[in-house]
C-alpha cells in the first residue's frame, strides 16, 4: 500500500494546485559539484569471500577511520560483528581499504516512506546506496510494519523504528493524511483512528485508549503539536481541521505512561509555542524545527511565531532533548522563482534557529521528511546554509544522527565493540563535504554488501 505522505512540502502544493512543480524540483536533485557516487565494486565485495559473520573475523587495513574529529590511520578486526583493535592468530580474511575514510553509516531521522507499498525493495537500495542504514518512522500503520518484516532490520538491509499510529486531537493532523488516501485508494475509513492516529481530547480518552496504544508495540509514540497556543479556538474552527493536534495539557501525562513502559516520546510541532509546550511537557524528541514548512499556506509572512529564543534552546538543552531538523522542504523552493522571497525568508529563520540550537548545544539529528528521499537532500540543504562546517555534518550525519535513532545501540562510533556497520569513502568529507558521496565500500553488522543498482 502506498501511502500519501509525500513530504510537508510537497503535500501542501497538493492541497494548493502546484505539486507539479515542487516534484519535479525534487526529482531533479543532483550531486555536488566535484562529487562522485561510486558504485561498490563487485570483484571488491564478495560476501562469501571477505564478510565476518557469526563465528568468522576479518581484518581491515590500510583505512583511515573517523574518531571524534579526525580520522586515525590504524588496522582494524571484525569479530562476530563488532569492532576490535586486536586479534589473536590468523582472520579468515583480510580487506585492503586503500587509504579509504571511515565513517558511521548515516542517519534519517524522520521518514514515513519506509512502510510496505510495492516499491520497498527499491527504496531499500536506494537508503542502501546512499549510506543511510538507520531510519526513524515517526507516523505508520500498523499493518504496513508487519508487512515489512523480513524486509528491514536484517543484517543487510537498513534499520528502522516505528511509532505506528500518533496521538493527536479529534480533527488533528494527520487526518488530512488519510482523506487524501482514501481518496486515492490507499487507505480505508478503518485505517483512521485506532490504527494511523489516535483521537484523544482528554485524559479520560488517553487512560482508555493507552493499553490499546501500547498493544500495538510501538517503538516510540508521537505526539501531535499544531499551533497548541491557539488550541481552544481551532478545536472548534472546522476551517482548522487537519492543522490542530492534541491538547497541549495532556503530553506530560503521554509523556508519563510512555516512561512508564519504557518508551520515548517525539513531538510534531509548528511553532516556537509549540516547541516549548513539548519541551515543557519532557518529551525526549522534538520531530520538526518551527517553521520548517512556514505556515499553512507555505508562506513566512511573519517569522516571530516561528523563531526560537535563547531561553527555549537552554530549556532543551537541559532536558537533552533531542531536535529533528526536517528543513530540506525549503531547497525545493527556487531562490530565483515565484517562490523566491519565500525560499529566502525560511533560509534566515532556519539559519536563526539553528545558530540558536547550537549555540545553547542542543542535541540536533537529520531528518527530512520527505517521501520521495532519504536524508542526503536534506545534508545538502543544511550544508547551503552555511551554519555548519564540514566536520560538523559530518559528525551530526553519521555518528549522532544513528545515536538519536537508537540511543541504546553502539552505533554511530567505531571505536572497539562497537557494531561493524560503516562506510569507506574516497576522499575525506571533513575537508570536502561532497565526499560523502563517495562510497566505495558499505558494511553492515560485519558483512560487506554486495554491488548496489
Amino acid at each position: 500500500m502506498k501511502v500519501l505522505l509525500a513530504g510537508h512540502f510537497a503535500a501542501l502544493r497538493l492541497i494548493f494546485g502546484a505539486l507539479g512543480a515542487l516534484s519535479a524540483t525534487a526529482c531533479a536533485r543532483s550531486a555536488p559539484d566535484g562529487a562522485t557516487s561510486a558504485a561498490v565494486p563487485a570483484t571488491a565485495v564478495s560476501t562469501a569471500r571477505v564478510s565476518a559473520g557469526a563465528g568468522r573475523n576479518l581484518a581491515l587495513v590500510n583505512g583511515r577511520w573517523l574518531v571524534g574529529d579526525r580520522f586515525v590511520s590504524v588496522t582494524r578486526y571484525v569479530v562476530d560483528g563488532t569492532l576490535r583493535d586486536r586479534f589473536r592468530g590468523a582472520p579468515d580474511s583480510t580487506l585492503d581499504l586503500n587509504g579509504g575514510f571511515v565513517v558511521p553509516p548515516f542517519g534519517e531521522a524522520h521518514n514515513h516512506n519506509v512502510e510496505a507499498p510495492a516499491r520497498v525493495d527499491a527504496l531499500i537500495a536506494r537508503y542502501l546506496r546512499d549510506g543511510v542504514f538507520y531510519v526513524e518512522n515517526p507516523n505508520v500503520l500498523p499493518r504496513s510494519r508487519t508487512a515489512l518484516a523480513g524486509k528491514v532490520n536484517t543484517p543487510t538491509s537498513i534499520d528502522v523504528i516505528f511509532a505506528n499510529g500518533g496521538l493527536t486531537g479529534s480533527g488533528g493532523h494527520p487526518i488530512g493524511v488519510v482523506r487524501r488516501n482514501i481518496a486515492h485508494g490507499g487507505m480505508t475509513a478503518e485505517d483512521g483512528d485506532g490504527q494511523f492516529y489516535w483521537e484523544i481530547d482528554n485524559a479520560g480518552d488517553l487512560a482508555r485508549r493507552w493499553p490499546a496504544i501500547l498493544a500495538q508495540h510501538p517503538d516510540f509514540i508521537k505526539v501531535y503539536l499544531l499551533y497548541s497556543e491557539e488550541y481552544e479556538r481551532r478545536r472548534a474552527d472546522t476551517a482548522a481541521v487537519g492543522w490542530r493536534g492534541l491538547n497541549p495539557a495532556l503530553v506530560s501525562d503521554v509523556v508519563r505512561r510512555a516512561h512508564a513502559a519504557s518508551l520515548r516520546v517525539a513531538a510534531h510541532v509548528e511553532t516556537a509555542a509549540d516547541f516549548r509546550a513539548a519541551i515543557a511537557a519532557g518529551v525526549d524528541q522534538v520531530a520538526h524545527m518551527p517553521g520548517f514548512r512556514g505556515d499553512e499556506r507555505v508562506q513566512l509572512p511573519d517569522p516571530a511565531p516561528y523563531t526560537l529564543t535563547d531561553a527555549d534552546a537552554r530549556n532543551a538543552a537541559r532536558r537533552r532533548v533531542v531536535v529533528v531538523t526536517t528543513l530540506g522542504g525549503a531547497g525545493e523552493l527556487d531562490p530565483a522563482g515565484a517562490d523566491s522571497l519565500t525560499r529566502r525568508a525560511l533560509d534566515a529563520l532556519h539559519r536563526r534557529n539553528l545558530s540558536t540550537l547550537r549555540r545553547a548545544g542542543v542535541r540536533l539529528a537529520v531528518g527530512s521528511d520527505t517521501y520521495r528521499d532519504d536524508s542526503k537532500a536534506e545534508v545538502r540543504y543544511l550544508h547551503s546554509l552555511g551554519v555548519f562546517s564540514d566536520t560538523a555534518l559530518v559528525q551530526l550525519w553519521s555518528q549522532e544522527t544513528p545515536r538519536a535513532i537508537f540511543p541504546g545501540r553502539a552505533v554511530g562510533r567505531l571505536g572497539v565493540g562497537d557494531e561493524a556497520s560503516f562506510l569507506v569513502l574516497a576522499c575525506d568529507p571533513l575537508a570536502r563535504f561532497a565526499c560523502t558521496d563517495s562510497i566505495r565500500w558499505r558494511m553492515k553488522d560485519g558483512r560487506l554488501l554486495s554491488a548496489l543498482p
